[in-house]
C-alpha cells in the first residue's frame, strides 16, 4: 500500500540547466521487443554542478565521454535517471540504451500502435527513450537516423527534413532514413513514426513562394478519409500567414494518425502525431462535430509551429503560454472560417461546462500554477480554455492594433528561445504603453469571479447609473483573493430597439460605475457582450426587462445567455423548490427565439439547448443529480411541445443531396438534430416511430447518430433495433464504434455500462475506447455516475485501478470525474468519499494519486 503524498515541484525553485546541448545525433535500431537507442550529445557547461539526465523504464547499455567508456564511479544510475560527476566544460557524451516499445502500454515515449512505431514525448516521455535532461528549456538541434525492417516498416519519419536513405550495409532486409531538424527544440517535441501507411499528399505554397510537401499517413485503405484534414491544414497555413504573418519554415509537413493515443494530437516539429479520431472523416462515418473538431485541432497543432515550437516555454509552469495562446488562435481560426457568434457560444459552453467546474472544486488551480506533483495532470481546461480567455481579454483591453504589434514583437524578440509569461506580456506593454502587472494576476489567482451589475434609474434627470462590483471566491491555496482587471463590454438600447451606445468598461478594482445621461426613457443595457470577461454575471434587473432585452439585443451571445439563464432557473426551481410545471411564458419565449432564428439554423439549434446536469451542479448545494435530470427532462418536454409542429416540418424537409462539411450545411443538420432531440423528449410511442424513421433514412453520420442518441434517451421499442442495426453496420470501424459505445454510456445505468465493458470490442489498452465508455459515463451521465447507492463510483473506481497499471495518464484523467463530490447530497457524497479513500489506499501511480489526494484535501 502506498500512502505517501506526491512531492510538489515549485515554480519558485526553478534554476536554469547548467549545461547546453547544442546538437545531438540519435540512432534508432528499431525493434518492437527491444529497440537500441544511441545518442551522441555535444555538451557545453553553463554553470556549476553535476550533469543530471532523466531516464525511466529504459536500460543503460553503455556510456562514454569523449570516446572513452566511463567507469562505474563516474556516474550514478537510479530508477529515475543518470547523474554524471566531475565532467569537463566541453565534451561529447555517447549513451546507448534499450527501450521496449511493445511493452509500453503507458503510450508515453516510444510505443507500438497497430503494429507501427510511434512516440509521445510531451511532457516527460523522452526520458523513456534515452537519458536526457527532459525539460523544455534545454533546446538542441536534432539529427536522427532510423533503421528498421524494410517490409514491416517501409516508411520512416522524424522531425525536420529528410536526408539520406537506403539499405543498411550488410543487412539487405533492413533500411534506414536520416532526418535533420535545423531548428533547436526541446526533447518534448521529438517524434518518430515507422510503419506501413497509406499516404494522402498535397502541396502548399507559402507567402514567400516556397513549396511545402504535405503528407498525412493513415491506416491502409483510409487515405481518402484524410481529405478534410488536409484541407484544414492548408487553410490553417494560409490563415496564419494572413492574420499573424507567420510562414511555415520547413520544406515538408507530415501528419501521422494513430489509433492508440492519450491526447487529441501533438505538435512535434514537422511531424504532428494525431489521434486518428481527429484526422479521419467522411460523411458516412463522421459527424459535423467531427469535421469541426478536425478543422480546429489540425489548426491548433499547426499554429503551435510558432506559438510552442519556434518559441517554447521555459518550464512547465509556463504551459499556459503555449497552450492558452494557441487555443485562442485556433478559436479565432474557427470563428473566421465558420460563424463567429456561433463559435463564440460553443467556446463559452465548453468553458463553463469544464473550466468553471474545475475552478469551483478541489482541483482548482491558477492558469499558471505555483506548484504541481505531476505535470501530466495540468493539461486542464484552466490552462487551455481559461488561458485562451486571458489572451482574448488582453486583446480587448489594449486594442486590436496594439495586440497585433505585441505579437510581432514577441515573434521577433523570442524566436528560438524558451520564454515565460513575463516575457510575453512585456511585448504588449511595449506595444501598448500600458503596465499589465495587475492583469497578470489572472495567471496566479484561481477561481471564477462573479460580477454583480445593479442599475439605478433617475427619471427626473434622465440618468441611468450602472454599478459593477466583482466578487472573487476563496479557492484551494488562496484565502485572500484580489480584484482582477477585466473588460466588460456594454451596449444600451432604447426600449424600441435602437442602439444608443456601445463601449468597453475596464473594471480595474472591486467596483466601478458606468453612466448613461440625457435619456428620455430608461435604456436597456446588455452587459458582458460576447462574453468579454470569463465571469459569472448577476444582472439585477427584472425578468421582464431581461426578456425584453433578449428580444432586441444584437449580440448573439447575450441573447443566448439570457435565455439559457431563464431555462437554468426553471430547471433549478423544478428540481429543488417543488415547482410542478415549467413556466409557460419562459418556454414560449425560447420557442419564439428559436422560430425567429430559423434563417440562422446553427444559432437556432443552440437556442434549443438545455444546460447539462454538470453545469447545473454548480448552482446550488447540495446537488441532487437525479432531481436535476428529471427537471431537465420536464423542461425539455415542455419546449418540445412548444416546437413540435416546427420540428415535424423541419424533419420532413429534404437534406442537401450533396454533402458538404461547411458551416451552412452543418447548421442545417444541427437544427435537424436539435429537433430530433426535442421529439425524443415527448416520450411517446409516436415519437419513437418518428425517430426510427429518421434513423432508417439518415443520409450521413450526423443524422444517424443523432437518431441513435435520441432512441437511447427515449428508451422505447426503437432503442434495441437502432443499437443492433448500428453495430451490425459499423462493427469493423473502430472510430464509429467509439460513438456507439459513447451513446449508450451517456444514457445507461452502471449495470448497462458493465455490459459494454464486457463487450468483445472493449479494450482497456485503447484510450479512445476507455474514454468512450468510462469517460462518457463518469463525466456526462452524472445522474447515473452519482447514483446515491454508489454503484457508479464502484464501477469507475474498478476501471481506474485497472487502467492505472497500464496507462497512468488515462487513469488520472478518469479520476477527475470525482472533482465535484463535495457538492453532492449526503448519501452520494459519503459514497464518493469512501471510494476516493479506497483508491488512496491502493498502489496508485503518481499521476492518479495526485488527483485523489487533491480531491480529498
Amino acid at each position: 500500500m502506498r500512502t505517501d503524498t506526491p512531492v510538489q515541484i515549485k515554480l519558485a525553485d526553478y534554476t536554469p540547466y547548467p549545461f547546453a546541448i547544442e546538437a545531438v545525433k540519435l540512432y534508432f535500431d528499431l525493434d518492437p521487443e527491444q529497440t537500441l537507442v544511441r545518442s551522441v550529445l555535444q555538451v557545453r557547461r553553463l554553470g556549476e554542478g553535476d550533469m543530471l539526465l532523466d531516464g525511466e523504464t529504459i536500460e543503460l547499455k553503455s556510456i562514454a565521454l569523449n570516446g572513452q567508456p566511463l567507469s562505474a564511479s563516474a556516474y550514478t544510475l537510479t530508477e529515475t535517471g543518470l547523474t554524471l560527476h566531475d565532467v569537463p566544460d566541453e565534451f561529447e557524451l555517447e549513451i546507448e540504451a534499450f527501450t521496449h516499445p511493445e511493452k509500453n502500454t503507458a503510450l508515453s515515449g516510444l510505443y507500438m500502435s497497430g503494429g507501427r512505431f510511434c512516440t509521445q514525448c510531451e511532457s516527460v516521455g523522452f526520458r523513456r527513450i534515452t537519458f536526457w535532461p527532459d525539460r523544455p528549456d534545454v533546446m538542441s538541434r536534432f539529427e536522427v537516423r532510423l533503421e528498421a525492417d524494410r517490409d514491416a516498416y517501409p516508411i520512416l519519419l522524424s522531425n525536420g527534413t529528410p536526408g539520406a536513405s537506403g539499405a543498411v550495409e550488410g543487412q539487405p532486409a533492413r533500411h534506414f532514413a536520416v532526418w535533420d531538424d535545423p531548428h533547436p527544440k526541446p526533447s518534448y517535441l521529438f517524434a518518430l513514426c515507422a510503419g506501413d501507411y497509406d499516404v494522402y499528399r498535397d502541396q502548399f505554397t507559402t507567402m514567400g513562394g516556397r513549396d511545402v510537401d504535405l503528407a498525412i499517413h493513415v491506416d491502409k485503405g483510409d487515405a481518402d478519409r484524410a481529405a478534410w484534414a488536409m484541407e484544414s491544414l492548408k487553410a490553417s497555413m494560409k490563415w496564419d500567414e494572413d492574420v499573424f504573418k507567420r510562414e511555415y519554415d520547413l520544406g515538408v509537413f507530415n501528419i501521422v494518425a494513430v489509433r492508440d493515443f492519450n491526447f487529441g494530437a501533438m505538435e512535434n516539429k514537422g511531424l504532428n502525431v494525431f489521434n486518428s479520431a481527429y484526422v479521419l472523416a467522411d460523411e458516412a462515418t463522421a459527424t459535423d462535430m467531427d469535421f469541426e473538431s478536425i478543422e480546429s485541432i489540425v489548426g491548433h497543432e499547426y499554429f503551435h509551429n510558432w506559438t510552442g515550437n519556434r518559441i517554447t516555454c521555459r518550464d512547465w509552469f509556463q504551459l499556459c503560454l503555449k497552450e492558452g495562446l494557441t487555443v485562442f488562435r485556433d478559436q479565432e481560426f474557427s470563428a473566421d472560417l465558420r460563424s463567429r457568434p456561433v463559435q463564440r457560444i460553443k467556446d463559452v459552453i465548453n468553458l463553463r461546462a469544464r473550466q468553471f467546474a474545475e475552478d469551483a472544486g478541489p482541483l482548482a488551480h491558477p492558469v499558471r500554477p505555483a506548484s504541481y506533483a505531476s505535470i501530466d495532470n495540468l493539461y486542464t481546461a484552466t490552462v487551455y480554455e481559461k488561458g485562451a480567455e486571458l489572451i482574448r481579454m488582453l486583446k480587448t483591453m489594449i486594442g486590436d492594433q496594439a495586440f497585433a504589434d505585441g505579437m510581432q514583437i514577441y515573434f521577433d524578440k523570442y524566436d528560438g528561445s524558451a520564454t515565460t509569461i513575463e516575457h510575453f506580456y512585456s511585448c504588449f506593454e511595449e506595444a501598448s504603453g500600458q503596465d499589465l502587472a495587475d492583469f497578470r494576476r489572472w495567471y496566479s489567482q484561481p477561481g471564477t469571479p462573479t460580477v454583480i451589475a445593479e442599475e439605478d434609474w433617475d427619471e427626473a434627470t434622465g440618468v441611468l447609473t450602472i454599478q459593477l462590483r466583482q466578487h472573487n471566491p476563496k479557492t484551494p491555496g488562496n484565502d485572500d483573493p484580489k480584484p482582477l482587471p477585466m473588460p466588460i463590454r456594454l451596449a444600451a438600447f432604447k426600449p424600441v430597439g435602437d442602439k444608443l451606445s456601445e463601449e468597453t468598461v475596464i473594471l480595474k478594482g472591486a467596483d466601478t460605475e458606468y453612466r448613461l445621461t440625457d435619456q428620455s426613457v430608461r435604456p436597456l443595457v446588455s452587459i458582458n457582450r460576447g462574453f468579454s470577461a470569463p465571469i459569472r454575471l448577476e444582472h439585477k434587473v427584472s425578468d421582464e426587462v431581461k426578456l425584453q432585452l433578449a428580444r432586441l439585443d444584437d449580440d448573439a451571445f447575450n441573447t443566448f445567455n439570457t435565455l439559457q439563464g431563464f431555462v437554468q432557473a426553471e430547471i433549478l426551481d423544478l428540481a429543488y423548490n417543488g415547482k410542478a410545471d415549467p413556466d409557460r411564458d419562459i418556454v414560449a419565449a425560447v420557442g419564439e427565439a428559436v422560430r425567429g432564428n430559423f434563417k440562422d439554423p446553427a444559432f437556432a439549434a443552440l437556442l434549443t439547448r438545455v444546460p447539462s446536469v454538470g453545469e447545473l451542479f454548480l448552482e446550488q448545494e447540495p446537488a441532487a443529480p437525479l432531481k436535476l435530470a428529471a427537471a431537465k427532462k420536464a423542461l425539455q418536454k415542455a419546449l418540445a411541445l412548444e416546437l413540435e409542429q416546427d420540428a415535424d416540418a423541419i424533419l420532413k424537409a429534404e437534406t442537401p443531396a450533396t454533402f458538404k462539411p461547411d458551416a451552412e450545411q452543418a447548421g442545417t443538420r444541427a437544427l435537424r438534430s436539435a429537433m430530433v432531440t426535442l421529439i425524443a423528449a415527448l416520450d411517446t410511442d409516436e415519437a419513437d416511430e418518428k425517430i426510427m424513421a429518421q434513423f432508417d433514412t439518415a443520409k450521413n453520420m450526423t443524422e444517424s447518430l443523432s437518431a441513435l442518441r435520441a432512441q437511447c434517451t427515449l428508451g422505447r421499442a426503437g432503442k434495441a433495433k437502432a443499437i443492433t442495426a448500428f453495430e451490425q453496420k459499423w462493427r469493423d470501424n473502430a472510430l464509429v464504434m467509439d460513438k456507439w459505445f459513447a451513446v449508450q454510456a451517456a444514457t445507461g445505468s452502471a449495470e448497462d455500462v458493465r455490459a459494454l465493458i464486457a463487450h468483445p470490442a472493449f479494450e482497456l489498452t485503447n484510450p479512445n475506447r476507455v474514454r468512450s465508455v468510462i469517460g462518457v459515463f463518469a463525466m456526462q451521465n452524472l445522474e447515473q455516475f452519482h447514483a446515491p447507492d454508489g454503484s457508479g463510483y464502484a464501477l469507475v473506481a474498478e476501471i481506474i485501478t485497472q487502467a492505472d497499471k497500464l496507462n497512468p495518464a488515462l487513469a488520472a484523467r478518469l479520476t477527475q470525474a470525482f472533482e465535484q463530490w463535495r457538492k453532492l447530497e449526503p448519501e452520494a457524497k459519503a459514497n464518493a468519499q469512501k471510494t476516493l479513500n479506497r483508491l488512496k489506499s491502493g498502489d496508485l501511480s503518481k499521476n492518479t494519486m495526485d488527483i485523489v489526494v487533491r480531491a480529498l484535501n
